[in-house]
């Protein structure tokens, strides 16, 4: 894929289509003139974890908790049917009909693709081509062949990590600059071979995974489809970095054709995160105005869940215009068609808090946990149902809970230090912050704020446990450097 492409999502996703940079890999994997050693796993991991933590910095990564949830769950599906470790998938808000695969065992996954898919088996195909890129380690041999191009991305890469370590305020211009002036006309690809090895094993990971093998056979019809008819636009962009030959199609046609038909039960929240990326990739009015025709249309056509999340849709999309009567009204059609879901009590709840309704959101959020305790985007709006009743100590005991649950989630964090500010406890909110900034990679923040902390706190023991933190954080700020200095 382009290099500009790959750059742009791991940091600028606010600028550009989110395509991800797989250069072909042929042979064993060597530094070339950047390094003499190879990229080891365990290297490959660390890097990986470097690129993510900036780009979780940025506008169009999505941090939703039920757009997160949902993606991680499919993931760890996936993965555990081929015996393989977990893989981190996330969302990236944009339109165009794309996924791509990170170091370290990351993969995104484009809005479009998601609000494309029309059904989860096709969802679940290009997610499990994509982990079986990773499984096969073709992202780490693809970087690392010696090659000027491939030197090029591993240097702009760190660079632009490098300028993050120091702080730098013109991180996004900087990495703009460097994808463009490594992109020109730098066209990098999977092989073959390779695409057709991630096929067969993505096509027995989805079925293992109990998805319907004819969603893949369908996914390429449809990423055809789109190609054909959108040469060179954003609608064609995943076949064009992961070109579809004819010898591609027929494989995986004739492997759906011998085995029996699948019964897959589309989950609801499919449906409801379909919906609501619908509207969360819409950013102008344009696009506004065409989301909420097409979730009309779907309202209108279909029954039971589809119907039910489409009206969820149409609520979420009067949400963000703060139309909150409309909200009400929508929310209202989608519990008329029979279904919950923990999209629409979360939704309520915020509704209710954006009314000052705050026993009635208390109410809710008391119910919605009781349904539903897994869920993380009804924890979050039950904490901040909480906050905002004042029930400061019983909103820590929910963090509490939640951050047990879901450790890597950064906003649970963020909240436990504003319940600590009100409790007058400023040297555990500056820890909470810290974790905070810690999660989101920014590390020079994070240490900031624990230094803040050791300033004001009086207890010795506090004092070095504190220190201990801070020459940790430090360390892997230096440690990082260094891995990244090896490849400019």
């Amino acid at each position: 894929m382009r290099l500009k492409r790959w750059l742009c999502t791991v940091f600028l996703v606010c600028a550009a289509g989110a395509q991800g940079l797989q250069a072909q890999p042929v042979g064993l994997p060597s530094m070339g003139a950047a390094s003499s050693a190879d990229l080891s796993p365990a290297l490959e991991q660390t890097l990986g974890d470097a690129i993510m933590e900036q780009g979780r910095r940025f506008p169009s990564y999505i941090n939703d908790a039920d757009v997160s949830q949902y993606l991680l769950g499919l993931g760890r599906r996936l993965s555990q049917a081929s015996s393989g470790a977990d893989v981190t998938v996330f969302g990236v808000r944009d339109p165009s009909i794309n996924a791509f695969a990170l170091p370290g065992g990351y993969v995104g996954i484009n809005s479009g693709l998601i609000v494309a898919a029309d059904n989860e088996s096709q969802l679940a195909s290009v997610v499990a081509h994509e982990i079986a890129h990773v499984y096969q380690r073709h992202v780490a041999r693809g970087m690392t062949q010696s090659t000027k191009s491939r030197n090029i991305a591993l240097a702009s890469i760190a660079g632009a990590l490098l300028a993050a370590l120091a702080g730098s305020g013109d991180l996004a211009m900087g990495v703009a600059a460097f994808g463009q002036a490594a992109a020109v006309d730098q066209q990098l690809g999977f092989s073959r071979q390779a695409e057709q090895e991630a096929d067969r094993a993505g096509f027995e990971m989805l079925t293992k995974a109990g998805f319907d093998p004819a969603g893949m056979v369908q996914m390429f019809s449809k990423l055809e489809n789109a190609a054909r008819l959108n040469r060179g636009e954003g609608g064609g962009a995943y076949a064009s970095t992961h070109p579809l030959s004819i010898q591609r199609m027929s494989d995986i046609e004739n492997r759906a054709r011998g085995m029996s038909a699948g019964r897959h039960q589309d989950s609801d929240a499919f449906w409801f995160v379909r919906s609501k990326l619908r509207v969360l990739q819409a950013r102008d009015s344009g696009s506004a105005r065409n989301a909420e025709s097409v979730l009309r249309q779907e309202a209108s056509q279909y029954e039971g869940v589809r119907r039910a999340a489409a009206w969820y849709g149409l609520a979420y999309l009067a949400w963000e215009r703060k139309a909150y009567d409309e909200v009400a009204q929508a929310l209202r059609q989608a519990g008329a068609q029979g279904v919950q879901s923990p999209p629409m009590a979360s939704l309520e709840i915020d509704l209710a808090m954006a009314r000052n309704q705050v026993e009635q959101a208390r109410q809710i959020a008391d119910r919605a946990l009781a349904r539903w305790p897994e869920n993380q985007g009804v924890g979050l709006a039950a904490v901040e149902a909480l906050l905002k009743n004042n029930e400061t100590s019983a909103a820590l005991k929910q963090l509490d809970n939640l951050i047990e649950r879901w450790p890597e989630e950064p906003r649970f964090y963020q909240l436990q230090a504003q319940a600590f500010e009100r409790l007058g406890q400023p040297v555990k909110a500056r820890r909470a912050m810290a974790d905070y900034y810690e999660k989101m990679g920014a590390l020079a923040a994070a240490v900031v704020q624990l230094q803040q902390a050791r300033g004001l706190s009086n207890d010795f023991y506090e004092q070095s446990e504190l220190d201990v933190r801070i020459r940790e954080l430090q360390d892997r700020v230096r440690t990082n450097r260094e891995l990244l200095e090896q490849f400019r």
